[in-house]
């Protein structure tokens, strides 16, 4: 979806645009999100409808019972607080940065002992992996901040509330199906297209030494994958299903803003537009009741762009085994 939504929004300089790169090019390429907003809005809204006017119907319901026994839901406030207190971790102790200074000379330690005493340290080798192992880092806290970390405190404070009710469940995963079909048809095309243009070959593939092995590739696009499983649970199950209860179909809107703000750093056009990418994965998470059709998606046009970013720019790996 993000990627349909950046081609389609704006033509890239190695496409035949070159205004796009200055001038009024600029002001043409940060205005085309909203373009993308006009066209696809009444698309989200003409498939989804529904599902907000059900989830609007619900909240209305929940809200009537709690004032009736004169309760008050303190579970939006709880998940808040948690998302504010797991991003704010993550922009700070997840970073490159924590690794350099922190892991990085235990790395060193462990590799340098591995020469004098043996042992598994010997495979270590610190400065042909330290991109790599900065990026194991970085999805590890993403992770566990996106599941253990949120979790955990949800059961501490709400003992009665099911975890399978955070999007895990799988009855009518197969039901489904199509739509998870449907977006696949829309967006593989576009991947393609995209991947043809000089800002995605800058900021992909995400390891960028993944051609070196086979070995390094597994291992980084195994970690990828567990980030975007994370990611699901964390924003379209955890931040969802306490919210829809009170906010109604609103509950999605407002889990895009957070959604949108993890996105700053990578291309314009893909985090100015990945509010609609919300929109679409937590529509289609409160329509299957489940995180795993959206998962399904966003692993699959990662995993390509990773691959076509990687394929264009060295070709796959030849060896499986590092060469070093």
């Amino acid at each position: 979806m993000n990627l349909f939504l950046a081609w389609a929004a704006g033509p890239r300089k190695d496409l035949g645009l070159p205004f796009i790169d200055g001038g009024w090019g600029a002001l043409v390429k940060a205005m085309l999100p909203v373009v993308a907003y006009l066209a696809l809005a009444p698309v989200l809204y003409v498939f989804f409808r529904t599902t907000w006017r059900e989830l609007d119907e619900d909240a209305a319901a929940h809200r009537k019972q709690c004032a009736e026994d004169g309760k008050v839901d303190y579970r939006p406030a709880v998940m808040f607080a948690i998302v504010a207190i797991v991003l704010s971790l993550q922009e700070y102790y997840g970073t490159d940065a924590v690794y350099q200074v922190y892991l990085k000379g235990w790395l060193s330690e462990v590799q340098l002992r591995a020469v004098t005493e043996g042992g598994w340290g010997r495979y270590v080798d610190v400065a042909y992996y330290d991109r790599l192992y900065g990026l194991v880092w970085w999805a590890i806290t993403r992770i566990l901040g996106y599941t253990l970390v949120p979790l955990a405190i949800w059961k501490l404070v709400f003992r009665e509330d099911s975890l399978l009710d955070m999007g895990f469940r799988t009855k009518g995963l197969l039901k489904h199906a199509w739509i998870y079909g449907l977006c696949l048809v829309v967006v593989i095309p576009a991947v393609f297209i995209v991947a043809q243009s000089a800002e995605f070959r800058t900021y992909y593939p995400f390891y960028k030494l993944g051609w070196r092995s086979g070995l390094e590739l597994v291992v980084w696009e195994a970690l990828y994958i567990g980030q975007f499983f994370a990611l699901e649970v964390f924003f379209r199950g955890f931040m969802l299903v306490p919210l829809r209860k009170t906010l109604g179909g609103a509950a999605i809107f407002a889990m895009c803003v957070p959604y949108v703000m993890i996105h700053f750093g990578k291309p314009y056009l893909e985090a100015s537009t990945a509010f609609l990418a919300g929109v679409a994965l937590g529509s289609l998470a409160m329509k299957t009741k489940s995180i795993y059709s959206g998962f399904l998606v966003h692993v699959t046009v990662a995993l390509l762009m990773d691959g076509l970013a990687i394929y264009y720019k060295h070709g796959f790996p030849t060896v499986f085994w590092p060469a070093h």
